[in-house]
């Protein structure tokens, strides 16, 4: 038996525990190095992301992570009955609900590696503030329940990793609840997320009995021992689990063979892999995202985070490993160039802000560098609005806190203050103003409600706080309706508008009024239609002359959130200098469908041919004519009504799956399938958002409050014929009761 060197950094870090542990060979650190100074070894970085779904403990991990290396000297709970709460809930809100809300940065050091950290909610109302962390990390760390495996956000997350192309490590977390199988999630993992993914560990004991992990690259027995889990005791494997050991170690091997050609090779020639073999083959294959290793544990019980850690230095990738893209725009056309991460002032400062926060001291405006370095007092350029700014004060965030920094590298996460900027804003150094990152993808929002202040008197306090969070988060959107003289706010959910109401009132001393929730319905074309529209007025006073010529189509289904424009005109009969009026005027009127006054979508609106005037045309005038243009579709074409549907997953006690599948039925649900587990069975289907509401209440009345639920947006399909008939018939007469008030008001 051996005790392993696991929390020399605790030691190193915290002056607390080193009086407590002090004699122990444990305390020793092997460089000294400490928290906050500047690395110029780029392999010594590593940029994580946690991500799960909803309640998979995310939070708790990183809390964890935080502990044994160092950056906090206790433990705090997210429901912790001590009124602390963890450490990345910083916000009131958070410990209130025990969810996170905004996505949080730390950073910690182990084993000589700084590894910036960002833990991010589950809830997929916040699901931006998953999109923009994983855009500017290099790996992730993807969270899965033992018992749940993988859930609805799990399929979204896994998108988003796809999407910014992030490695990642499972770690199957909850492993001492009751239910928990690490054999199922991993078959989940390959069936449902299409992983190539593979143990690297086995459970000692499971629920109750959790005691550790056998680590199958090793062949070691790992126990975490005393209730914080601070030793880490290195032993034989246990006699009843070797056989099983050696089993899922040669099942490893293979998978890991199959995306790695060296280890591919020792494999067809019947070798014995070594130790470091394994680790080489795993990282490769990790980075290229041909293998997801699979470590185990229970962070609640303080069991496998240790070895998490160690897995996240030997798997996930370094910024130097990771191919990020600029973009030059310099000749007109976008040129794809690889950002050079060396930790030097060599090259031009490159950098992305991909999150804004209003604090105490202003916006912070947290930034990811991907070229060259900046330093305190330095002045940078917004690529977007060409501003020049000189950076008064850079810091590294540890969830609320900060820590002053004189200068960061390509790799670093770091914030600034006093940056009027965008998220998604590209900064960079003069003379390179024509570069910028590639945006990240920001979902449309699926739900509406209006808003207003409780009390006249806070209209000031509602306006800042609205211009406030809209900044910080595009999915919230706000807006004022000129028909029914209302703000109206969008966003991803309930919860979602939900806690921007609260936020309101605990942050900016301004209760709100929220109105029924309203789905964003769209309406699109069936099938290609097409225009030929004539503007002319010419009765005293300046005359107005424009005509267009050209089609509308409808987009394929995959795009039908989208609206297009497409400039196909040669020649001089439509100038060129009207063709951003041509375009405004299309989107304007698409703001309102013929159907039921909703927002057109998945349709393009291509400019074949015009006609214009040498005194009469104006921009005005091409404006006016795409409207009438468009009016000309809307009375040809036919259309429908599209909106949205959400992938919806429901786990409940089995004996009340009849009743709660009736239910569905009855809200125009598409059962996709079930699965079943120890007693409890998860309902997998598709159901229009317009059903959903008030679905929490009831689904909790037929299960006795057992059944939970979580929803995401799918798609936009097009709704029954018996609700577009309600749709329509609910627009005319609005439209008949706006045109009776308009009369009224003329007489």
């Amino acid at each position: 038996m051996r005790v392993l060197l696991y929390s020399k950094t605790l030691f190193r870090s915290s002056a607390i525990l080193f009086k407590k542990f002090h004699t122990h060979p444990a305390c020793l650190s092997n460089s000294g190095r400490t928290i906050g100074e500047v690395i110029k070894d780029v392999a010594r970085i590593r940029n994580i992301g946690i991500s799960a779904h909803i309640d998979s403990g995310k939070t708790t991990l990183t809390e964890r992570l935080l502990f044994y290396t160092g950056q906090v000297d206790e433990i705090h709970e997210v429901k912790g009955k001590d009124g602390v709460g963890a450490k990345m809930d910083f916000m009131e809100l958070e410990r209130q609900r025990g969810i996170t809300i905004q996505s949080a940065a730390t950073y910690v050091m182990w084993k000589d590696v700084n590894i910036n950290i960002i833990d991010t909610p589950g809830h997929v109302d916040f699901t931006v503030e998953v999109e923009r962390a994983l855009r500017v990390l290099d790996g992730a760390v993807l969270v899965l329940c033992g018992v749940g495996g993988v859930q609805s956000q799990t399929l979204t997350v896994n998108r988003q990793m796809k999407r910014y192309n992030v490695p990642c490590i499972a770690f199957i977390n909850k492993l001492d609840r009751q239910g928990a199988n690490p054999l199922r999630v991993v078959s989940q993992l390959r069936s449902k997320l299409n992983h190539n993914a593979a143990l690297l560990q086995l459970p000692i004991g499971l629920e109750e009995n959790l005691e550790g992990v056998v680590d199958l690259i090793r062949m070691r027995a790992l126990y975490f021992r005393e209730p914080q889990g601070l030793t880490v005791v290195e032993e034989e494997i246990p006699e009843n689990l070797l056989d099983l050991a050696r089993e899922k170690r040669q099942e490893m091997i293979e998978h890991i063979a199959e995306a790695d050609e060296t280890l591919g090779e020792i494999f067809l020639e019947e070798r014995e892999p070594t130790e470091k073999d394994l680790i080489a083959a795993i990282r490769r294959s990790c980075i290229k995202r041909a293998f997801t290793p699979v470590m185990l544990g229970s962070a609640l019980k303080n069991k496998g985070v240790q070895a998490l850690l160690d897995g996240v230095v030997d798997f996930l990738p370094n910024p130097s490993e990771v191919t990020n893209i600029g973009l030059d725009n310099k000749d007109g056309e976008e040129t794809k160039i690889v950002m050079d991460p060396a930790r030097t002032l060599d090259q031009p400062f490159i950098s992305l802000a991909f999150k804004l926060e209003a604090g105490k001291f202003g916006q912070l405006t947290y930034m990811r560098v991907y070229q060259g370095g900046l330093k305190k007092g330095d002045t940078i350029f917004n690529t977007r609005t060409g501003k020049k700014v000189k950076v008064p004060r850079l810091v590294r965030m540890h969830a609320d806190e900060m820590q002053d920094v004189n200068e960061v590298y390509a790799g670093d996460i770091c914030a600034l203050f006093g940056v009027d900027c965008a998220s998604g804003d590209t900064f960079t150094t003069r003379g390179n103003m024509n570069l910028s990152m590639e945006s990240m993808f920001v979902p449309e929002p699926v739900i509406a409600m209006s808003i207003k202040p409780a009390r006249s008197a806070d209209i000031e306090n509602f306006s800042k706080g609205i211009a406030r969070f809209t900044k910080e988060d595009p999915t919230f959107k706000v807006s004022w309706d000129e028909e029914n003289k209302e703000t109206i706010a969008q966003g991803m959910g309930e919860l979602h508008l939900d806690i921007y109401s609260q936020r309101l009132e605990r942050e900016y001393n301004c209760k709100v009024i929220m109105g029924r929730p309203r789905v964003s319905f769209r309406e699109c074309l069936l099938e290609k239609c097409e225009y030929d529209y004539l503007h002319k007025k010419q009765s005293g006073g300046r005359g107005e002359f424009a005509k267009v010529i050209g089609d509308v189509m409808p987009l394929p289904v995959e795009n039908n959130t989208k609206l297009e424009f497409l400039d196909k005109t040669t020649g001089t009969n439509v100038p060129k200098n009207f063709i951003g009026a041509i375009e405004k005027g299309y989107r304007e009127i698409c703001m309102k469908g013929p159907l039921t006054g909703h927002k057109v979508s998945g349709i393009i609106f291509t400019l074949r041919d015009g006609a214009n005037h040498p005194v009469d045309s104006s921009d005005r005038a091409f404006e006016q004519c795409t409207h009438g243009a468009m009016k000309q579709v809307y009375e040809k074409g036919q259309w429908q009504v599209l909106e949205p549907v959400m992938s919806v997953e429901i786990n409940l006690p089995v004996e009340f799956q009849a009743p709660v599948q009736n239910n569905l039925n009855k809200r125009n649900a598409i059962i996709l399938g079930t699965d079943s587990n120890e007693g409890y069975t998860t309902i997998y289907c598709e159901v229009p958002l317009n059903d959903m509401f008030g679905y929490s209440n009831e689904l909790r009345s037929m299960t006795q409050g057992k059944g939970e639920f979580t929803m995401e947006y799918n798609k936009y399909c097009p709704v029954l014929p018996g609700t577009m008939q309600i749709l329509m018939e609910e627009y005319q007469k609005q439209v008949e009761e706006d045109r009776k008030l308009k009369q009224k008001k003329k007489n």
